[in-house]
């Protein structure tokens, strides 16, 4: 095992205009388990493949452990990649793909059905190791997959989007299984994903790409209360924050034609940037219903019953012309009496829980809370 590190870690593409990954600076615990999260083009995948070895460095370094790594190939780095495809031999039985790595580095035969046999107990597929990939399915071979990796007793697992090929209640029941794994076994591991979801429930700590720039890296708590901007805030959370840009006002903002008061360290900030409008953030369960008259009306559009929560969405009733107030927004309700389509409800945001961010530059001024 042993701790990693990015230092102004960059790959530009011949022929790009713009770095993939732009002056990646990421320390990774020894045994932690962190994940890199992202929308499509982010660079996420691209900083896993200059880990191992798979890209060329342009600038900066990448250390596994006290050993600067950025020039090595990939065999001389001890690590181990699972991929979203398995990559299996078809023609091997899965005893022989998890020990074909081994077979190659030359460790001798005894040594590699003991560990075989180790990890098949960890991944329960003792019954199948006689199995060919083509009698598997894609839980099995994506447990394979895993085992492979872990008899080679790397110093750090690479996954690069491992659960992708899965359907949606494989993929819930094997990132458990990855990772009460990855704690069972102590070894460091950067995981790629571009489902947030997945990022928030599996790592001890995020890191949130946008094109080839790390936004923010934390742990999922941390993103989720205190994001360092208006990309983070709406890309971590299921369903998303609700972002508005709205005109600003004497002490606040004005949402929906009603006034929201902001703290003064706050209001200050945006007149310093000589604002006229800010985005206001605030989450799905950040908002009480009340009376008609105490607070924003909104329009219920649609009503999303999911047995424990239900989501309303509609949009905010309003003569106000400035601000964002045609956006669709996301209420969570009480699941037993949600609100009825067509309805129009009255909203209070919890003044603790607002965040607000600049115009200028997307970044939080303040959570108004802290």
């Amino acid at each position: 095992m042993a701790a990693i590190t990015y230092d102004q870690a960059t790959l530009v593409y011949p022929g790009a205009t713009s770095p993939s990954v732009d002056a990646l600076d990421l320390e990774i615990a020894d045994g932690e388990f962190l994940v890199l999260v992202g929308p499509s083009g982010s660079g996420k995948s691209t900083a896993l493949r200059m880990l191992a070895g798979l890209e060329e460095v342009t600038s900066g370094t990448v250390r596994i452990g006290d050993r600067d790594v950025t020039h090595l190939p990939p065999k001389d780095r001890d690590i181990a990649m699972v991929f979203q495809n398995y990559a299996l031999y078809p023609h091997m039985t899965v005893a022989e793909n998890m020990a074909f790595a081994l077979k190659i580095a030359g460790v001798d035969k005894e040594e590699r059905a003991s560990r075989v046999r180790e990890a098949a107990k960890i991944l329960d597929l003792e019954p199948y190791l006689e199995r060919k990939p083509k009698a598997l399915s894609g839980g099995q071979r994506q447990r394979v997959a895993m085992g492979r990796a872990i008899v080679r007793q790397p110093q750090a697992f690479l996954m690069d989007e491992p659960l992708s090929n899965l359907d949606a209640k494989l993929r819930v029941q094997t990132r458990t299984e990855i990772a009460a794994l990855q704690r069972r076994l102590g070894t460091t591991t950067v995981y790629v994903t571009h489902d947030q979801v997945e990022a928030m429930t599996m790592g001890d700590r995020v890191a949130v790409l946008k094109d080839g720039l790390l936004q923010q890296v934390g742990t999922p708590r941390a993103l989720y209360d205190e994001p360092a901007n208006e990309f983070v805030a709406g890309f971590i959370g299921s369903p998303a924050m609700n972002l508005l840009s709205v005109p600003l006002a004497e002490g606040g903002v004005v949402l929906g034609g009603h006034p929201v008061a902001l703290p003064r360290p706050v209001v200050t900030a945006l007149a310093d940037e000589s604002a006229t409008t800010a985005t206001l953030g605030f989450r799905p369960e950040s908002v009480d219903f009340v009376s008609a008259g105490d607070g924003v009306p909104v329009e219920v559009l649609v009503v999303e019953e999911l047995g424990s929560d239900a989501f309303a969405y509609g949009r905010l009733q309003s003569d106000a012309v400035a601000g964002d107030d045609d956006k669709l927004l996301t209420l969570r309700a009480d699941p037993r009496r949600p609100p009825a389509k067509g309805e129009v409800v009255h909203i209070a945001l919890r003044p603790e829980e607002l965040h607000v961010f600049s115009p200028r530059d997307g970044r939080r001024i303040s959570r108004t809370g802290g």
